[in-house]
């Protein structure tokens, strides 16, 4: 990859989780592009989503440094690292609070400062563009799962990360939804901004990714 176009880098990266010795992540030194979808594929427990949390600070790593467009971002808190970095869970409704999809994404906003209107106006635009729009007033916990999916990825957006972390982001899309996501990953990429897709689906990640790393046991293969 060109040194100038990296985004993410990781260093000499090492997690274990507390109090259980059976599994190390260990990653010498890796590279994701602005710009760019990079896949990491593997096996169910082979580090993919500890790697994704790595990234986005939800977990700190034991040892080494995880570097956002050259800034060390270990000892940053995590309301600044997710400024910067968004995650999509793999289970979308552990993201979603708000008792409605449009709160969903004006309440962080109304909360940082921004005037309701405009709050508002931004997010029925991006609703729009989900297909969400005839939504705004439904309860999230009467969403279907991909429903929650598209509103937690809604949410994240209005916020303008520079990466984006997405763990198995395929799951519950039809192929409709699936090609509609294909063309945001390819219109967010357009925009510089850097992907990360965790996924098992193959098909989805041959079509869409730049580049693919894979992980067995906690190290890049």
């Amino acid at each position: 990859m060109d040194d100038d176009n990296i985004q993410v880098r990781l260093m000499d990266l090492r997690y274990t989780y507390p109090g259980y010795e059976g599994f190390t992540l260990d990653i010498p030194d890796i590279s994701f592009s602005a710009g760019v979808c990079t896949a990491v594929c593997g096996h169910n427990g082979s580090g993919k989503t500890t790697l994704g949390k790595l990234i986005s600070g939800i977990l700190r790593p034991s040892a080494g440094k995880v570097l956002l467009d050259g800034e060390d971002i270990s000892g940053w808190p995590i309301g600044k690292i997710g400024g910067k970095v968004g995650y999509l869970f793999q289970e979308p409704a552990r993201q979603i609070f708000a008792p409605t999809v449009l709160e969903e994404i004006t309440f962080p906003l109304i909360l940082k400062g921004m005037d309701r209107g405009e709050a508002y106006e931004l997010a029925r635009s991006i609703l729009t563009r989900f297909e969400m729009e005839k939504l705004e007033n439904a309860t999230t916990y009467t969403l279907s799962r991909g429903e929650k999916q598209r509103l937690a990825i809604a949410a994240m957006l209005v916020h303008d990360p520079v990466f984006l972390v997405l763990d198995e982001p395929t799951t519950g899309l039809d192929v409709r939804r699936k090609e509609i996501f294909s063309v945001m990953i390819r219109q967010l990429a357009e925009k510089g901004i850097g992907i990360l897709l965790i996924s098992h689906d193959s098909s989805f990640v041959s079509k869409n990714a730049g580049f693919t790393y894979r992980i067995t046991e906690g190290r890049i293969v």
